[in-house]
């Protein structure tokens, strides 16, 4: 692996990452603490602080460990999920969903802004390569959040999602694979049914809503 390669990559992403990973985890704190659960918010996870959501393995050593090993072919991490007591919320098998959502949706807003200050950089003349490519890196990463995310197996958002959506009975039944979903989630990455059968058809789907978007707009 070029090292050198590396540096420009991680000094071109790592903006991005880092407002990609802190507001998803604090949208999903927000959201708690506005449908009734404040265990997020008293425990200091309602933040832009980056340093409360980073998690030193899953989103940092994880992450150069697959690139390294797979020659930047497969790319995975986390941060420290954040702590919601769902009994609390005032309705908690609706509020769930929209607890689940807010932090896919901020990573939608998110590519979007990123998108916007392309076409903004890009009609005012700039030429500059670096942030033209921390744009295209803003849109890409928290387009992969968000696609990711959503895939619909707990304890990613889109199975809380599921679980919200299904009747009380088979809501517990989907809910009880949540402690092996993490190493089903990274088996079906590690032998790509992830990215053929829902990364690339939901991320090329938003990229066509973001151009959409910008179309609107422009």
């Amino acid at each position: 692996m070029d090292t050198s390669n590396l540096i420009q990559t991680v000094s071109v992403y790592a903006l991005p990452v880092i407002f990609a990973i802190t507001l998803h985890e604090a949208a999903h704190g927000y959201a708690a603490k506005y449908f009734g659960d404040r265990t997020a918010y008293m425990m200091g996870r309602v933040t832009l602080n980056p340093f409360a959501h980073i998690h030193w393995v899953g989103t940092i050593l994880l992450p150069l460990l697959l690139y390294f090993s797979t020659s930047g072919a497969l790319l995975f991490g986390y941060a420290k999920p954040v702590p919601v007591n769902f009994g609390n919320l005032r309705h908690p098998k609706r509020d769930m969903i929209w607890v689940a959502l807010a932090g896919p949706g901020a990573n939608l807003i998110q590519s979007i802004m990123w998108a916007l200050l392309y076409v903004v950089y890009t009609d005012f003349g700039v030429t500059e390569k670096f942030f033209l490519a921390m744009c295209k890196a803003g849109v890409l990463s928290n387009v992969v959040m968000f696609a990711f995310n959503l895939f619909p197996l707990p304890p990613l958002d889109g199975g809380r999602i599921v679980v919200g959506l299904l009747p009380w009975r088979q809501a517990y039944q989907f809910s009880r694979i949540e402690p092996y979903g993490f190493f089903i989630v990274m088996a079906l990455a590690i032998t790509g049914v992830v990215n053929h059968l829902w990364l690339d058809p939901v991320m090329n789907t938003t990229f066509g809503l973001i151009e959409l978007i910008l179309k609107s707009l422009t």
